[in-house]
């Protein structure tokens, strides 16, 4: 099966607005992200903008944008949108949805998630890596995964997801994992996807992969050692500037 990604990207961001153009290292953050996914080699690299500013950057990048709505309601709805300007003969079986907030962005993690794809009956692949710094466990801007490991919780490998939450969960001794929010579709579960209402459990989480579940969809949860920096505030911004330089 043939894989694409797209990477969502907005200026509208509450802690660090315009952080798509962020310059970091003489490059606007979209263009890293972009990079680092094209980097990965498993498909072509689109991104789907929601300002002409985010288009001008990636195509001054040598990269391909699509302007999408601004009414728009989630990523996932941005990244469908494009992917019919991108993609309008259904080529690609396989779609990953990368955020544009990840200038530090591991390849093979995207590699991961196109190989979890191709297990039987997966439908959506996301990531977690298990949390190490006990401060996380409590902090509810880290989204915990709730996985099940073919009954051997800790194993390595893929899991299945049976819930994500701001809380710390679940409780008892034992490992709690942060997720990471990459994710990978089948063509047609994305399509299905777009079209479900939000879920009860998604607008009191404020978590969009919980409408999947909330559906009855199957996420597989494949686990990686680290968790890639995600840029949303000015402290973010001046850790990646400092890693990439």
């Amino acid at each position: 099966m043939r894989s694409i990604v797209v990477i969502p990207a907005r200026m509208a961001s509450q802690r660090l607005p315009g952080k798509p153009l962020a310059d970091i290292a003489g490059a606007p953050m979209i263009a890293h992200v972009w990079r680092r996914a094209v980097e990965a080699d498993i498909g072509p690299v689109g991104v789907a903008a929601g300002s002409q500013d985010i288009v001008d950057a990636v195509e001054a990048t040598g990269g391909r944008a699509v302007l999408t709505p601004p009414d728009l309601p989630s990523g996932s709805d941005r990244v469908f949108f494009a992917l019919q300007s991108i993609d309008p003969n259904h080529d690609y079986d396989l779609v990953l949805n990368v955020q544009g907030d990840l200038p530090l962005l591991n390849p093979d993690d995207l590699r991961l998630i196109v190989a979890g794809l191709q297990c039987e009956g997966a439908e959506i692949v996301t990531l977690a890596a298990e949390i190490v710094n006990p401060d996380e466990a409590a902090d509810p801007n880290v989204v915990k995964a709730v996985i099940s490991f073919d009954g051997h919780p800790g194993s390595r490998g893929n899991g299945r997801a049976l819930y994500f939450t701001r809380a710390a969960a679940p409780a008892g001794e034992g490992p709690l994992y942060h997720h990471i929010g990459l994710y990978g579709f089948g063509r047609s579960v994305l399509t299905r996807f777009v079209k479900l209402p939000p879920s009860e459990l998604e607008k009191r989480e404020k978590l969009e992969q919980l409408r999947a579940l909330e559906a009855g969809m199957r996420i597989d949860v494949a686990l990686v050692d680290s968790i890639p920096l995600g840029v949303d505030t000015p402290a973010d911004l001046a850790e990646a500037r400092r890693l990439i330089k």
